[in-house]
């Protein structure tokens, strides 16, 4: 946790903030190692970062004194995610990560080769996304909040959804056997799709090309969705 992420419930007033849940406490304690006097880093969800020392830390919660929150966040990476549902191991880990490199926009999608049963897991809850989220924000010192969106139905959203948002944003589909090579450094905003272990059959390639996609790959290695993800936001970015 390299940033104290505060709820705009945790707030006592302008200048003091109260923090109790369990997960942060602990952080705070076996990590940090926090005593009473420390200063630390803190931020309020969708707002702005500073400097808060600890007042206290007991069963009760730890209490902050804040000092002026007058630093911006991180600018936002411009690119919007649109990934297959991946397994839910593997989704915990994906959000956290993209969330830290920046991302603002998550789609988790339904194609042929995600199975059905991932759609009933405890992590696709809104809790548990929002927990993963929270620590992607701590870890990159950032406060504002992803949005993440379910899109179970492959053909509609990518005939309708996706291709109205390509009239604006360039399309960028990952994976094995395009023709360009992934690019580097983009400055204007983009949509970047990946398919699922195994990746995306036939037709729903044929279908996102048709949307607006252009075809990209990171070469001739054959890399597991979580590590591709980060490589190709880290290239892009």
């Amino acid at each position: 946790m390299n940033l104290i992420l505060l709820d705009p419930a945790d707030l006592t007033d302008d200048h003091h903030a109260w923090v109790r849940d369990p997960r942060r406490l602990r952080h705070l304690r076996e990590v940090h190692r926090a005593r009473p006097g420390d200063e630390l880093t803190l931020g309020v969800s969708g707002g702005s970062i500073g400097r808060g020392r600890l007042v206290s830390l007991d069963e009760d919660g730890a209490r902050f004194a804040l000092d002026a929150l007058d630093q911006a966040p991180p600018a936002a990476l411009d690119i919007e995610l649109v990934l297959a549902l991946p397994r839910p191991r593997m989704l915990a880990r994906s959000l956290e990560h993209v969330t830290a490199l920046g991302v603002k926009r998550i789609t988790l999608l339904h194609t042929r080769r995600v199975e059905k049963s991932y759609w009933q897991s405890p992590e696709l809850s809104a809790e548990k996304i929002h927990q993963h989220l929270v620590l992607g924000l701590e870890q990159a010192r950032d406060t504002v909040m992803p949005e993440v969106e379910l899109e179970t139905h492959f053909k509609p959203f990518v005939e309708d959804r996706l291709a109205t948002r390509l009239k604006v944003r360039r399309g960028l589909l990952a994976h094995p056997g395009m023709q360009a090579a992934c690019p580097r450094g983009l400055t204007s905003p983009a949509t970047l799709v990946v398919g699922p272990e195994g990746g995306f059959i036939p037709y729903e390639v044929e279908a996102l090309l048709a949307a607006g996609c252009q075809g990209i790959h990171l070469g001739s290695r054959i890399l597991r969705v979580e590590t591709a993800v980060i490589a190709l936001l880290a290239r892009l970015g």
